[in-house]
């Protein structure tokens, strides 16, 4: 928590330009700080996923026959061990369900705030935690698990809308991205966590694992009664301006708001006239921003990410590390991409999006072919990889890591939730969460077969969609750095590829005014 808002006091104090008035209040750090309890919630999952499937007690509970290929089976390949489908569908199947929740949260965000939205994520994650923990069958883990995705999937859509339309614009980087920091957080704490648990004599340390989600669930939802309503929301939902003028004030820290007000307002009033925004989104006028959605959350999947987080214990023990030593490993590499996300929040708002994205996939490509080359040479289907060689995999991995946690980990929630106008910001933000969860489900769900079937080959087919991702950014991608949210459209009027699709419209729209 006190880091948060070191991050936050560091960056007020490295910028003073920008165009909107408004410094950092103590208020909107702490609205935030809340908010991003939702982010602690969804890297608690990831992180305390990987690690109690690794666990043998577990295993042996809920899926003996994983457990016994692992214990008895010589035969089998190293990069096999773990293909089971129902294990994947365990850890799957809260994407599944937060795939679908955030459609609904779509119209409830839109309906009734951003504040509703995340009480009921978190109120969704609580119930979840609760029969995780207590679980006796697979039926009750997974059911368990629903709740969560619901969870999940409510708080990733309201959110990242909430912390960007709360920041004052030349600061929105940075507390933006203090929902991936929080994502960030929570994997660690889950390393931890699980780390000790695991040492548990009893074999019952997974129930503690898996319960303790409960802590920042209760946080969440405790402090999301007590959380302001955005000023955005305040006037799309109510059309009371002097409330949403106080709001505004209050979270500004000035008295100055009107420009900023008028620009909400005319974004609320173009955003009233829109009755379907899935059906709007899908206009020329949009089409920046609709493919922003979709391709976003789709390349932030493909960089292998999640495989690294959901499956760094498993594919540490495949190496031929131990149970313990595995866990241990994969807190190193939380550290790394929390510490990373960090640097991130500091410079996102100086060095712009763009720089970010493709320094950071260069630094994941160069690391994963390496990752490659080692095991394809190393490490056969019997037998481990000797320690020298584990510990490089391991460093390897953790340079990856940290390429990921301030390129496309950030900033992939940071890009979309700033680049939609007021009218198709909640559809949009739902294109974004349903995508990411879609592509979650793919990944986690054909992770370990194709582990098993492709082999080292695996790190060479994410490096080549890391290729694919930083040539999308380097000529698609307009910077948006330090530009107020209401008046984002301009960056793609002035975009060499876009101002061809967009500016046309522009172009026909002013020959129909007149």
């Amino acid at each position: 928590m006190m880091s948060n808002l070191m991050a936050v006091e560091l960056s007020i104090k490295s910028d003073q330009g920008g165009l909107c008035n408004g410094k950092m209040t103590w208020f909107v750090v702490l609205s935030c700080m809340m908010a991003a309890m939702g982010g602690v919630i969804f890297g608690y999952d990831i992180g305390i996923t990987g690690g109690v499937t690794s666990m043998e007690p577990f295993l042996e509970k809920f899926f003996p026959k994983v457990y016994r290929k692992m214990k008895e089976d010589t035969e089998i390949s190293n990069y096999c061990k773990f293909d089971s489908q129902l294990l994947t569908s365990f850890t799957s199947s809260m994407y599944v369900a937060g795939f679908i929740a955030s459609f609904f949260a779509s119209s409830i965000t839109k309906a009734f705030g951003r504040k509703p939205s995340i009480l009921l994520g978190g109120a969704a994650f609580l119930a979840g935690a609760a029969l995780g923990g207590a679980a006796f069958n697979v039926y009750m883990l997974i059911f368990g698990r629903v709740l969560l995705g619901v969870g999940v999937g409510f708080a990733n859509q309201a959110v990242p809308l909430y912390l960007s339309e709360m920041a004052p614009p030349r600061y929105r980087g940075a507390i933006n991205n203090g929902f991936q920091f929080s994502i960030g957080i929570g994997a660690l704490s889950a390393n931890l966590i699980n780390y000790g648990t695991e040492k548990i004599k009893g074999g019952w340390g997974w129930r503690i694992s898996l319960a303790l989600a409960a802590v920042p669930a209760t946080i969440l939802t405790l402090g999301a009664v007590f959380l302001p309503e955005t000023p955005n929301s305040l006037i799309q939902l109510t059309d009371d301006t002097e409330r949403a003028k106080l709001m505004l004030q209050r979270v500004r820290g000035t008295e100055d708001v009107q420009a900023e007000l008028d620009d909400l307002i005319k974004a609320s009033s173009i955003s009233k006239t829109v009755e379907h925004p899935f059906k709007n989104i899908i206009k020329r006028k949009y089409r920046p921003q609709l493919v922003m959605a979709i391709a976003i959350p789709f390349f932030q999947q493909v960089t292998g990410i999640n495989v690294i987080a959901f499956y760094a214990p498993i594919l540490f023990r495949t190496i031929g590390l131990g149970e313990s030593a595995s866990l241990m490993s994969s807190v190193v590499t939380g550290i790394v991409g929390t510490g990373s996300t960090f640097i991130s929040m500091l410079v996102v708002d100086k060095l712009g999006r763009r720089a970010l994205f493709i320094f950071g996939g260069v630094q994941m490509l160069v690391s994963q072919i390496m990752v490659g080359g080692i095991m394809a040479a190393q490490l056969g289907d019997h037998g481990g990889v000797g320690e020298g060689y584990a510990y490089v995999v391991l460093i390897l991995i953790c340079v990856y890591v940290a390429g990921f946690g301030w390129s496309w980990g950030p900033l992939g929630w940071l890009v979309p939730s700033e680049i939609f106008p007021l009218e198709i910001r909640s559809a949009g933000q739902s294109i974004v969460v349903a995508v990411s969860f879609l592509f979650t489900f793919i990944v986690a769900q054909t992770f370990l077969a194709m582990l098993c079937h492709f082999k080292s080959g695996i790190f060479f087919f994410f490096g080549g969609w890391v290729v694919v991702m930083t040539a999308f950014v380097y000529y698609l991608l307009p910077e948006t750095k330090n530009i107020p949210i209401e008046k984002m459209d301009r960056v793609w009027r002035e975009h060499g590829f876009w101002n061809k699709i967009v500016g046309e419209m522009d172009e026909q729209t002013k020959i129909e005014a007149a």
